[in-house]
């Protein structure tokens, strides 16, 4: 090459530019950028473990914590004693349901007798032309009847004798008791125990192998005279799980005999409270 032909390149190299360096191509923005670990450092699981374990439990956390058990067992006793008691009806036959529906519907029944026999008494009373003399016939009815409830006066009537042989000493105080309240809610109305009058205020206690009633010692086989409607009275002692069923459980033998007369001549003394008071005095 000739030196003008030399010259001539260099001073085109001078008039055109550089040339630039290639583009570098940029990040793609959707592109998450991997996370560095961190070093040094426990990870995430054992953070999480070491936070958990132990447990940290406050006061407050503690007692609610035992508020919640308390409440689930009771709930769960609650569940038990109704599967039991619903376990009995379940398992009855149909003609014990039957006789079960029927008490009740008497109970029904009388309670709507007593409540018509009040309301005749107070008509009578507002419509009686001598209402003294009127008041004075209730009165000496209702001291009749409060007098055969409380033992002060003797009875006598339909019912029922009920008798329970022991021989192995295992009837307790608490089962004569149940059968004393069963009788109660079929409408007795008048009881006697071996003799010994019961009242509303009446309780028993287990006393040396046998039963005491209101501190008089009772022995068996324990003999109940019971006046009321025995329609009502027998079937109550013997719906399924009742009285005679959990007494010969305990290996006792009971008998029940209806009859159109029952005499109960036991008396109590009447006591005069000490601090109650007619208001109308």
């Amino acid at each position: 090459m000739s030196d003008r032909d030399e010259q001539s390149a260099n001073r085109l190299r001078k008039e055109l530019p550089d040339e630039a360096p290639p583009p570098q191509a940029a990040p793609a923005a959707d592109t998450p950028e991997e996370p560095q670990p961190v070093q040094g450092g426990p990870g995430g699981r054992e953070r999480l473990l070491k936070g958990l374990w132990p447990p940290r439990l406050t006061r407050a956390q503690l007692i609610v914590a035992l508020l919640l058990f308390g409440l689930g067992f009771g709930l769960a006793v609650q569940v038990a004693s109704n599967s039991e008691s619903n376990g009995a009806l379940r398992g009855a036959r149909q003609e014990d349901l039957v006789r079960i529906l029927d008490e009740l519907d008497d109970r029904t029944q009388r309670l709507e007798d007593e409540k018509q026999g009040l309301e005749k008494q107070r008509d009578e009373l507002e419509n009686s032309s001598d209402q003294a003399e009127e008041a004075r016939k209730q009165t000496l009815e209702k001291e009749r009847q409060l007098g055969v409830l409380a033992g002060t006066v003797a009875a006598q009537g339909p019912g029922i004798t009920v008798t329970i042989q022991d021989t192995k000493g295992a009837v307790e105080a608490d089962m004569l008791l149940d059968a004393i309240q069963e009788l109660r809610a079929a409408g007795a109305e008048a009881i006697e125990v071996n003799g010994v009058r019961v009242v509303a205020g009446t309780y028993l206690a287990d006393s040396d192998k046998s039963v005491s009633v209101d501190g008089n010692k009772i022995n068996a086989p324990y003999r109940f005279q019971v006046i009321g409607k025995p329609q009502d009275l027998e079937p109550a002692l013997n719906i399924p799980g009742g009285v005679v069923q959990t007494l010969e459980k305990e290996q006792a033998t009971v008998t029940v005999e209806r009859s159109s007369k029952i005499v109960v001549d036991a008396l109590r003394a009447a006591e005069r409270p000490d601090y109650a008071r007619s208001s109308s005095q």
